[in-house]
């Protein structure tokens, strides 16, 4: 099939679309709001919203909106202001899309989340059903990081990953990506070597990681880096992702009529269930095995639990049943999964087989450390 028939055949299906619009779309020239731009998107957006289609919109700029109305010439650099520009610029942001969206006879609906909000089983059922709920009452959620209280998240800048875990939290058909650049390119077109851009993308391997480059804009808290991640993630949810240039005129409309813009990140043949989406991605690990050569093959090859005689290192601070990630010796995380032991029985049996587990910590709960079926290949 040829690029732009697959690219058609993917995308014009899509049903439940998210939409993640970048500050860099959003903001005129680095300082105050570029109201053109929201005009323009929330018009497309309620052209496909009109064709029977469900939008979820995830949007930065709440920090950028407070700044304009606290007059801050720059980002401040303390958390405390940041979050009370995130505070005002909340609301102001709100009313922003509120007016424009009724334009076009639109009723939009704030929601406002953090990872934790994810991590959490029961939190993370509760937000995919009010989600839902919206949708099914004809609205068009609003979704941003709750930069008010997320504290870490300000600070890494998580919008293009939280987009990716929404996709997964209402099973998206579709996810748009939309920043100031036209996709990803073999090169970073800034540094004047000529740059190709790289319309698909079949396999997220180190090549396209390299490929990446991050962003100097003060307002923008991602970069190409980030949204790789949040493709990385989506196609692993089994969703097609598009990263394209939000101000490109009509880029939401060309983007599902197939037109070849931007870059298409295909999906994964083999997407990951509920459970192990939100194992995988939904929950922070809190702590970090290092394992063996044999023991990762074993996990990635063969489908295995995880034993404690693979086990070369352990560390962090982490109880039983939390989150934690599996590192091949040579520091690439390859697993995640959800631990039968806590951080200080793990120290006491790493390396030794699982029939000696009791005999060194009085008990044995599993004979796996991780099992396979509370296991994420990455």
């Amino acid at each position: 099939m040829k690029s732009k028939d697959l690219r058609s055949s993917l995308v014009k299906k899509a049903r439940r679309i998210i939409v993640k619009i970048g500050s860099s779309v959003l903001v005129e020239k680095g300082v105050g709001l570029d109201l053109v731009s929201f005009s323009k998107l929330a018009k497309q957006i309620s052209q496909l919203h009109s064709d029977s289609r469900q939008i979820i919109l995830v949007t930065s700029g709440a920090i950028a909106a407070g700044m304009e109305k606290l007059e801050f010439r720059k980002r401040p650099d303390d958390i405390p202001h940041i979050q009370a520009a995130a505070a005002v610029g909340q609301t102001h942001l709100m009313k922003i899309y509120q007016d424009c969206f009724a334009n076009y006879r639109k009723r939009v609906a704030q929601v406002l989340l953090t990872h934790d909000d994810l991590g959490n089983r029961r939190r993370y059922l509760n937000a995919r059903n009010t989600l839902s709920t919206l949708l099914n009452l004809d609205f068009i959620p609003i979704v941003n990081e709750n930069d008010t209280v997320a504290v870490e998240e300000i600070k890494f800048g998580d919008n293009d990953n939280l987009s990716a875990l929404v996709t997964s939290l209402v099973s998206a058909d579709l996810l748009i990506i939309l920043s100031d650049i036209e996709g990803l390119y073999d090169h970073d077109p800034k540094t004047g070597e000529q740059a190709r851009l790289i319309h698909l993308v079949k396999n997220i391997d180190r090549e396209i990681v390299d490929c990446a480059t991050e962003t100097n804009n003060p307002l923008c808290v991602g970069g190409m880096a980030s949204k790789i991640e949040a493709a990385r993630k989506a196609v692993r949810f089994g969703v097609s992702t598009v990263v394209a240039n939000g101000r490109a005129e009509g880029i939401l409309n060309r983007i599902l009529d197939g037109e070849v813009v931007g870059t298409l990140f295909l999906p994964l043949a083999d997407r990951l269930s509920s459970r192990k989406q939100w194992i995988a991605y939904g929950l922070k690990p809190v702590g970090r095995i290092v394992v063996d050569e044999g023991a990762r093959k074993a996990i990635v090859s063969g489908g295995k639990s995880l034993l404690p005689t693979g086990i070369i290192d352990v560390s962090g601070d982490f109880e039983r049943g939390d989150a934690v990630s599996c590192f091949e010796s040579q520091g690439l995380e390859f697993a995640r999964g959800l631990v039968n032991y806590n951080c200080h029985e793990l120290r006491r049996i790493q390396g030794k087989k699982s029939r000696e587990i009791e005999g060194i910590i009085g008990y044995k709960y599993s004979d796996e450390i991780i099992h396979r079926d509370d296991l994420v290949i990455l």
